[in-house]
């Protein structure tokens, strides 16, 4: 990968702002943008069990500068699935001047649990570590996932630099704290046992465990006033991950005091969002949600969120 260093700028904001208002800027009532975002693939990010570790790399057209950044996370039950499920979202937020990297992790057929969160943790150092060559504002990076993933953007999101689930991916002392989280039909807490309200039994993540590696697994357990600022989104008929999940994480949030929107989709499953309306509706709140938290001052309306993602290019 080759991303020439972008030159230094003396506000954290002002460039990324400019570029990202004159690129979009409304012309006859049209949402203009210029060029297409730029897909960087198979992109080294770090170590896991003794091979490479790969993302792909959206940025936005005509590059990017101090911008904000957002890590995708792919589900997939842990044991499926790879980087390329969420370049729908990686296109959508990049067009909307966002970059965004999409990390693999090692699935659980290669290697047992705690080594998914070990890798996301690896990518979220690189991200931070290369953040001149990436073109982002290393204290701008949000975490984004579906299902799995999104458990373990919520994971990482909760044991922010926690010894315990930094593993040894490559960037050693780099923080990985994230300055916001968004989580798509979440798995947020287990049961080793006879199954809790909400959870997700603990052997769809490992064959191997009892009760205090169900609790360390579960987001839930990770819940302080330090957490980030989070949103949930969920459809009230997913009989993968029960609702509930989602709604406990939002009410042990609300407790904490931490900024927290949860969305209910009703009457849709697991995976509504791989729908073309769906999808484009869910990256419309989430550009909302990243333009409130990590964009200071931003001041664009619902509205014209909506409308910059309905005139983004057709991701199919």
């Amino acid at each position: 990968m080759r991303l020439g260093r972008r030159s230094p700028v003396t506000s954290d904001t002002a460039s990324w702002e400019t570029a990202r208002r004159v690129r979009h800027a409304p012309t006859g009532g049209s949402h203009v943008t210029e060029g297409r975002v730029q897909i960087e693939t198979d992109v080294v990010f770090g170590v896991g069990g003794g091979r490479d570790l790969r993302c792909d790399v959206y940025t936005p057209p005509g590059g990017a500068e101090r911008a904000p950044a957002v890590i995708l996370v792919h589900g997939g039950a842990w044991r499926q699935g790879d980087r390329t499920q969420l370049r729908g979202y990686g296109i959508l937020l990049g067009s909307e001047g966002y970059v965004c990297i999409a990390p693999e992790y090692r699935l659980t057929p290669e290697a047992p649990w705690p080594a998914q969160i070990h890798d996301v943790k690896a990518a979220i150092r690189w991200v931070r570590a290369h953040a001149d060559r990436l073109g982002i504002d290393p204290e701008r990076i949000a975490i984004e996932g579906n299902s799995a993933g999104a458990h373990l953007a919520l994971l990482a999101a909760g044991t922010q630099d926690v010894a315990a689930f930094e593993g040894e991916g490559g960037n050693p002392g780099v923080s990985t704290h994230v300055a916001a989280a968004l989580a798509i039909y979440p798995p947020t807490l287990f049961s080793a046992g006879p199954r809790e309200r909400g959870a997700v039994p603990l052997l769809a993540l490992t064959e191997e465990g009892d009760d205090e590696v169900a609790r360390l697994a579960g987001p839930l357990s990770h819940v302080t006033a330090d957490f980030p600022p989070t949103m949930l989104i969920h459809g009230t008929a997913d009989e993968t991950v029960p609702p509930l999940a989602s709604i406990r994480m939002y009410e042990a949030l609300v407790e904490a005091k931490v900024p927290v929107e949860l969305h209910m989709y009703a009457d849709q499953p697991h995976a509504f969002d791989a729908q073309p309306a769906f999808g484009r509706q869910c990256a419309a709140e989430m550009l909302l949600f990243l333009d409130r938290y990590l964009v200071p001052g931003n001041d664009e309306s619902a509205a014209e969120v909506i409308a910059a993602v309905d005139a983004a290019p057709d991701v199919g």
